[in-house]
């Protein structure tokens, strides 16, 4: 299965692609897209839009994971983001590629096996996952990976479960 992990924003959003079968994880592209920080917030998710459609386009992508929205102290930074993973969802709808969201706890505990690691941890531990010679940069691209890796983790277990559901049934 091929999983695109998104970590939105709008000023950065990382992203992160693998092909994996659930135990078994192949790097295949990561990198950030720099919103125009100058333009206003419209133009920004347009932006963003774009540059997604294109990921999903040049991928035969499977599956889109996305990091969920954390608690938020400042209201109007959550909003801003909230409208970035709006967007982030309707490309993957647009495609008909089916999208699950993750909280960060959970990334980070699937990823490090600690719900609070530090983000040099989890991109350390991202790149020891996928046998990378040199840890993902920057953070926004190993946060994604990071996503992706939960779904594909969280997809083994489902899977499991369902197959030893099935057999009970018989």
């Amino acid at each position: 299965m091929i999983i695109l992990g998104i970590d939105p924003g709008t000023e950065t959003a990382g992203y992160g692609l693998l092909e994996s079968n659930g135990t078994r994880h192949l790097f295949l592209d990561c990198g950030a897209i720099r919103l125009p920080s100058r333009r206003s917030l419209p133009d920004r998710l347009a932006f963003l839009a774009e540059k997604v459609r294109k990921i999903l386009a040049d991928h035969p992508v499977e599956a889109l994971a996305l990091e969920d929205l954390f608690f938020a102290v400042n209201v109007k930074s959550a909003l801003r983001l909230a409208h970035a993973r709006g967007v982030v969802m309707l490309c993957a709808s647009e495609r008909g590629v089916p999208v699950f969201e993750y909280s960060p706890l959970e990334v980070k505990k699937s990823v490090t096996g600690y719900g609070r690691a530090e983000k040099q941890q989890v991109q350390e531990m991202v790149r020891i996952i996928l046998k990378l010679e040199q840890a993902p940069s920057p953070f926004d691209a190993a946060d994604a990976l990071a996503v992706a890796i939960c779904h594909a983790q969280n997809q083994s277990t489902r899977q499991a479960i369902l197959a030893a559901r099935q057999e009970g049934e018989r």
